[in-house]
């Protein structure tokens, strides 16, 4: 059966033709295409839907979009579950399954509710206080620790790998609109009619934003006409593209935006993707991204039943569904009339309008005539039931601190609550938009906007349809002639019945007859009682109330919580909300799958990258590990053998014998210009003016404070020439420091850089008969004599023009040979070919972190950002008589005080225990009593060629306590092994190996 008892008999923007089956908590249910999970469960007067985070409180529908804090469900099974999906966004399907989270044994009678009779024992704020004791750590957290870690969460993250594909979308445009609510229509419109490419993205699966869930008229006539007539003007322009269900998450530097596309809820259909995530590039945007409604505070504010105005009436237009039998509507304000007599024309019974204020308006007087009882003056006090069944309401003095007389019970299954609307400005913050107060609407709205950016309707605090449609015309015509299109003129604004509206009176607590709770975060059970602990506990600043008491910290990163949290925090605080101000608004605006940023072929939000030889070390069976953006081969396992055998294999062959390795992946900048020496000399703590043609230099780059950057070998090729080489990691952040200081700082120098890093293969040549490999795909003189340590010719290898530096990773005799890109398979296969006489084996990632290790080369986590060239022992190095990026930082007395982590080798004693990585180094012990820790282990592994297990560290005053026993402590993993401190070198450390 898909009509559900609360099913309105005819209405809505469902298709009653096509009934749909779906499944909640193991129930059979029905409704309709075009519902939403959230409608289609009150369409069975389903009010119970989920449990809120910390007291496990009963949460049922609240909202009717991204807002909803509270109707969130387990959806799908298996790999395909979803935790914490809001109901309210879900798009029904045939056969979906969705469950009750955060509850057990069922959501009905659930266990961990048991919270709330242990509310005086976990107030806000215990989270900070549960691990310590009075001057100790309190030994009694290892007792409860894994209780509270099990209660932690909501939904249930899958375990199985994500079955659905994900693709990545690249594009641009002249004008970007974000919202098609009719700010956001109008505005495209406007931008469209210019010839500028426009993309208009909403998060609905239909453009019409709030005018679909109210009635109103455009133009005199119904104002989804206005809006259908639109949007096939707006489809039928090439240059138009309109994006549906699509999120703008973030808005980046540059003018950059990040829009996930959902393009269904379902399980997608063969070789099509589940989400699209679009990077966005536009030339001007148009935030009409609208407003949220804001709920009040008043006891027991959560029972499910309660819900915001504007969703009840939509819930009835949009989607015919009753959210009540009965239904009692709270306010403060006139636009919730709208709501009362949406849903009386709709065909719901509105018991009573609640109207805190004395004196109303035009809006109150058609409410009247519409037949319903409104009761002026008047405040609801509390909420009746374990879901609700009935409401207090008492007359409020004048002030709003008190009440004014005895409380009168109206028994209602709905309360729709209306506290004034909050524009919806994250995306302008995010663009480092200034927000400034408006105590009209009390709330903040956007002030100066950023360059490119225009806003419009909702999101400016306008409320009214009229002065919308005007703001979406202006903005999208404003932001086309900025994108260099059209004069800046806009069509005429269509005509909207005059809106008349008092003034709202805001409280944001109503007073109360009796002790209860108020709550203001319906997902993370905070209460106006929280807020004021935290202020008695002097966490006053607005971004330490949100940490302190997790106000606005959900899912719904508090869209219906925070501003009334705030005016109770200015109220506590006697400041003025513009003092208190708001929290910081970070992407993403809505949670975003993980699937969706990482897309098909990517590491996180960036493209997989591949070196030339990539195909050969597949061919192989390599095993590949992300380093930076590329894929690396780990090893080469032969027939047989286990990964940690094939590692050993490989180290010991290049100390032995000859080992050849890809090292396409390290940065690689040209760099030319009359000033290019200055400029290498301001960015190296080391000099660099004595570098002579032919020659190479290790250096080492500071950030401005003083800490390691990155480090490289940059070589001379000519007099106003250099090939200087990063580590893999930083190429990208080394190649954009260099370009910001040279365009911001040192506009002076006449310097031009090239990132060169996928134009030359490289391949590095180690051992003992690297020579021999080397001469014998040469013509050059690659001895000792002509081609020096740290020297570099241009040759021909195997027949291919290339550069050879003559630079060790490993500490052995060694060659990095640079080639085109195209030609560095054919050079590998050479090599290979040449050296099979010699017993050339390929290395691979893990085999090269060995040899540097062995060799006591920082390997990449010992530059975590907190090491000076001191501690990492470079001192020698510093160039006295010159200036550099960071010089001024590192004669800071606290660079110099004892205690410092210093780099230090460490060896196990007993040399089969391996280290554990990342252990922490404490003097003594078995790891089982809480100790101080002196420092950490950086870089682990067996060295096959000492045979035993060593390690790189950071240790408090390390270069002095070479000799010394300590205990590296991994508490994850219970272990304990006991190790000796020495030089961090391990082999050759007099270097002579690599003159070989």
């Amino acid at each position: 059966m898909s009509a559900g008892d609360f099913r309105l008999a005819q209405g809505g923007r469902i298709d009653r033709r096509r009934p749909l089956q779906f499944t909640f908590n193991g129930r059979s249910l029905g409704g309709y295409a075009g519902d939403t999970l959230a409608s289609a469960l009150l369409s069975h007067g389903v009010r119970l839907i989920g449990r809120s985070f910390k007291y496990h409180r009963p949460r049922g529908v609240f909202g009717l979009g991204a807002e909803e804090p509270g109707a969130l469900v387990q959806l799908g099974t298996g790999a395909r579950t979803e935790p914490n999906i809001r109901a309210t966004q879900v798009q029904l399907f045939d056969g979906l399954v969705a469950t009750s989270q955060n509850c057990w044994p069922s959501v009905g009678f659930d266990i961990g509710a048991l919270a709330n009779l242990a509310k005086p024992l976990i107030p806000a704020g215990f989270y900070y206080k549960t691990f310590i004791g009075p001057g100790r750590p309190n030994r009694a957290w290892m007792i409860y620790e894994p209780f509270i870690r099990r209660a932690a969460g909501m939904g249930k993250a899958p375990s199985e790998p994500d079955p659905d594909r994900y693709e990545r979308m690249h594009a641009t445009c002249d004008v970007l609109v974000v919202g098609a609510g009719p700010a956001g229509i109008a505005a495209a419109l406007a931008a469209a009619r210019t010839g500028a490419r426009v993309v208009l993205a909403d998060e609905q699966v239909e453009s019409g934003g709030h005018l679909l869930g109210r009635t109103a008229e455009i133009d005199q006539r119904p104002a989804l006409d206005w809006v259908a007539s639109a949007l096939t003007t707006l489809s039928a322009m090439p240059e138009v593209t309109i994006l549906r269900r699509a999120t703008v998450e973030g808005a980046y530097d540059h003018m950059l935006f990040g829009i996930v596309e959902r393009l269904t809820d379902a399980v997608p259909p063969d070789g099509l993707p589940r989400q699209r995530y679009w990077q966005m590039r536009a030339r001007q945007v148009v935030l009409a991204t609208g407003s949220i409604e804001r709920p009040l505070a008043f006891l027991d504010n959560d029972r499910p039943g309660i819900m915001l105005a504007s969703a009840a009436a939509a819930y009835a237009v949009r989607y015919g569904v009753r959210p009540g039998e009965r239904i009692v509507l709270f306010t403060n304000n006139d636009w919730a009339y709208r709501s009362a007599l949406d849903l009386r024309q709709a065909g719901c019974a509105v018991e009573a309008v609640i109207d805190l204020r004395s004196e109303t308006g035009p809006a109150a007087r058609l409410a009247e005539e519409a037949g319903m009882k409104v009761r002026r003056g008047m405040v609801v006090t509390r909420a009746l039931g374990r879901t609700l069944s009935a409401v207090e309401v008492a007359p409020m003095a004048y002030d709003g601190t008190r009440l004014a007389g005895p409380a009168e019970r109206i028994a209602c299954d709905c309360l729709a609550v209306s506290g004034g609307f909050t524009p919806t400005v994250h995306l302008f913050s995010h663009a480092k938009g200034k927000l400034l107060y408006d105590p009209e609407i009390a709330s903040f709205v956007p002030g100066a906007a950023p360059a490119g950016f225009h806003v419009a309707g909702g999101c400016r605090g306008s409320f009214t349809l009229s002065r919308t449609l005007a703001e979406g015309l202006a903005a999208g015509a404003a932001a086309a002639k900025a994108a260099g299109f059209g004069a800046g003129a806009h069509p005429p604004v269509p005509t909207v019945a005059a809106e008349e509206h008092a003034p709202p009176k805001f409280i944001w607590r109503v007073p109360a007859a009796r002790r209860g709770k108020r709550w203001v975060d319906l997902q993370n059970d905070v209460t106006d009682a929280d807020i004021a602990l935290a202020v008695r506990e002097n966490y006053a600043i607005v971004e330490h109330t949100k940490r302190y008491t997790t106000l606005g910290m959900g899912t719904d990163q508090g869209k219906t919580s925070n501003m009334v949290g705030f005016h109770i925090l200015a109220e506590l605080t006697d400041r003025a909300p513009e003092q208190v101000g708001v929290t910081t608004f970070r992407p993403p605006y809505t949670p975003i799958t993980f699937g969706a940023l990482v897309g098909r072929q990517a590491i996180l939000n960036h493209p997989i990258r591949r070196t030339p030889m990539h195909e050969w070390h597949e061919a192989q069976g390599a095993p590949f590990l992300p380093n930076g953006l590329w894929l690396r081969p780990q090893c080469y396992p032969r027939g047989g053998e286990s990964v940690h055998d094939a590692i050993a294999r490989e180290a010991r062959a290049v100390r032995e014998g000859v080992g050849i390795v890809d090292v396409s992946t390290l940065g690689k900048i040209d760099i030319q210009g009359r000033d290019a020496m200055e400029l290498l000399n301001r960015v190296y703590m080391n000099g660099f003016s004595t570098l002579a043609v032919g020659k190479g230099r290790y250096g080492l780059m500071l950030r401005e404070d003083g800490f390691v950057f990155d480090d490289g070998v940059t070589t001379r090729l000519s007099d106003t020439r250099f090939h200087m080489t990063t580590t893999t990691v930083n190429a990208a952040r080394v190649y954009e420091w260099l370009e910001k200081h040279l365009q911001t700082q040192w506009r002076d120098l006449e310097v031009y850089l090239t990132a060169v890093t996928d134009d030359w293969a490289g391949i590095a040549i180690a051992g003992p008969k690297a020579r021999a490999v080397l001469a014998s795909v040469t013509q050059a003189d690659v001895s000792d004599a002509a081609l020096p340590f740290m020297g570099v010719i241009e040759a021909e290898v195997a027949g291919i023009p290339a550069r050879i530096f003559r630079i060790s990773f490993s500490g052995e005799l060694a060659y990095e040979v640079n080639v085109p890109a195209d030609q560095g398979l054919a050079l590998w296969e050479a090599l290979l070919e040449s050296g099979a006489p010699h017993g050339v084996v390929p290395y691979g990632l893990e085999a090269l972190s060995v040899l540097r290790i062995e060799k006591g080369h920082i390997v990449g986590a010992e530059f975590d950002g907190r090491a000076t060239p001191m501690d990492l022992g470079f001192e020698r190095m510093i160039a006295r008589k010159k200036d550099f990026i960071g010089k001024w930082a590192l004669s800071r007395p606290a660079f110099h005080q004892p205690g410092r982590l210093q780099l230090v080798g460490l060896a196990a004693l007993d040399p089969k225990e391996p280290i554990p990585a990342a252990a922490q180094l404490v003097p003594s012990g078995d790891g089982e009593s809480p100790q101080q820790s002196h420092g950490h282990v950086t870089s682990v592994c067996y060295s096959p060629n000492l045979g035993a297990e060593i390690a790189l560290g950071m240790l408090a005053d390390g270069r002095d306590r070479h000799g010394q026993e300590i205990v590296a402590v991994s508490p994850l993993k219970k272990r304990a092994v006991r190790v000796r401190v020495q030089q961090p070198c391990f082999v050759d450390p007099e270097g002579s190996r690599l003159h070989g």
